[in-house]
């Protein structure tokens, strides 16, 4: 079977395939990178219509990690898709979801353990950087923690995929009076992938 197997040329031809199909026109150089990085991620060049972001999220996530503030995450998978070389201070990644507080946390507030274990984020919440690549639930905790006062991120890269609460998360992080630094996909469309990619898009050097 013939097939492409050097690994600088298939990355080369992924980038290429990407720009050609993709509607990237209008985006901004570096909303165009991280469009492109998020469409290398899960293979659909439509994305870009439904992406969100805001006018600061990069120099807000670029700032946070140089000042050595960690990366929280709603999920082990979208902790994974951090490409940690890239992190310029030997940043923290962290995630609560398995704490074993999580679980006891989850049946007393009556809501999921992806929405109890942002509870346990806000030691470290101030300032961070945080990627939602699972639950809608979390990032709905999330928003309505800093609504009450709580500790500000410096950024959310909300990216939680599927059929309940997804679009309607995501919508409400683009209209949070808050008014802080985001990268979002409208819809239900998302994943861990994707927040990672997203992340990655901005700590990494430029696409082919």
């Amino acid at each position: 079977m013939e097939y492409l197997k050097d690994p600088a040329a298939i990355y080369r031809a992924s980038f290429a395939a990407i720009r050609a199909e993709a509607q990237l026109a209008g985006l901004s150089p570096e909303a165009e990178r991280i469009a492109v990085r998020l469409i290398h991620a899960c293979g659909m060049t439509d994305i870009a219509a439904d992406l969100r972001l805001h006018d600061d999220l990069v120099p807000a996530v670029r700032g946070a990690l140089a000042a050595g503030k960690p990366v929280i995450a709603d999920c082990e998978m979208a902790a994974a898709a951090v490409i940690r070389r890239q992190l310029p201070a030997d940043n923290a990644v962290l995630c609560s979801l398995n704490d074993p507080r999580t679980a006891a946390l989850a049946a007393r507030l009556a809501t999921t353990r992806s929405a109890a274990a942002v509870t346990l984020w806000e030691p470290w919440l101030a300032g961070a950087v945080v990627i939602v690549g699972n639950a809608p639930t979390a990032l709905f905790a999330l928003l309505e923690a800093i609504a009450a006062g709580g500790p500000r991120p410096a950024a959310i890269l909300g990216f939680p995929v599927g059929f309940v609460g997804a679009a309607e998360s995501k919508a409400a992080l683009v209209d949070h009076p808050a008014g802080l630094p985001f990268a979002t996909l409208l819809g239900r469309r998302g994943g861990s992938a994707m927040a990672g990619a997203a992340l990655n898009a901005i700590t990494g050097g430029p696409t082919p």
